[in-house]
């Protein structure tokens, strides 16, 4: 369910820590973090509340997204999962897209597509998807990547979800 500043204030309560300051804690806590498996948690804490439109300007004034996009530079694969989740939650948002694009994170999701991970590539034609547009269309459907989420499109017995999301993406930008 989506928030608002109401429903925030009731689920708060009197004494609870307010939205930006719990974000700004979690990004702390993942700065600070020396375990792998704490940062995993924090960023796949984050990508849950990057689904939400209430936390958008939030997640811009932490830079959360550009903490994603760091994400899924790393070799470790869950981190790159749980990044890459949270810019798919995020990027419907057009000022949360002009900061992935602007931070160069085209590429680092068109990377993703490759992963063996399945939910990871899962949440980059998702991105993909809302990331397209008129300044974005040339890298985005550059041959190479056309003919891999043709190869997702075409995989519908080894995993309808790719296949579903990859023909969507092909109706809307490449076979309309």
């Amino acid at each position: 369910m989506f928030t608002n500043d109401e429903r925030q204030a009731e689920r708060t309560g009197k004494y609870g820590t307010p939205r930006l300051q719990y974000l700004q804690e979690l990004v702390t806590e993942f700065q600070k973090a020396t375990k792998e498996d704490l940062k995993e948690r924090i960023v796949a804490n984050l990508a849950n509340f990057a689904y939400d439109p209430y936390n958008y300007s939030f997640l811009r004034q932490l830079n959360v997204l550009e903490l994603f996009l760091d994400c899924i530079t790393e070799p470790n694969e869950k981190l790159v999962e749980f990044g890459i989740g949270g810019i798919c939650n995020s990027c419907i948002d057009p000022a949360n897209a002009a900061v992935i694009i602007q931070s160069g994170g085209i590429p680092l999701v068109i990377q993703c597509l490759s992963s063996p991970v399945r939910n990871t590539v899962s949440y980059a034609l998702g991105a993909l998807y809302y990331l397209c547009n008129a300044s974005t269309q040339k890298e985005i459907l550059s041959p190479e990547v056309v003919q891999i989420i043709r190869e997702y499109s075409a995989a519908e017995t080894v995993n309808s979800s790719f296949s579903n999301m990859a023909k969507a993406f092909l109706d809307k930008y490449v076979d309309h």
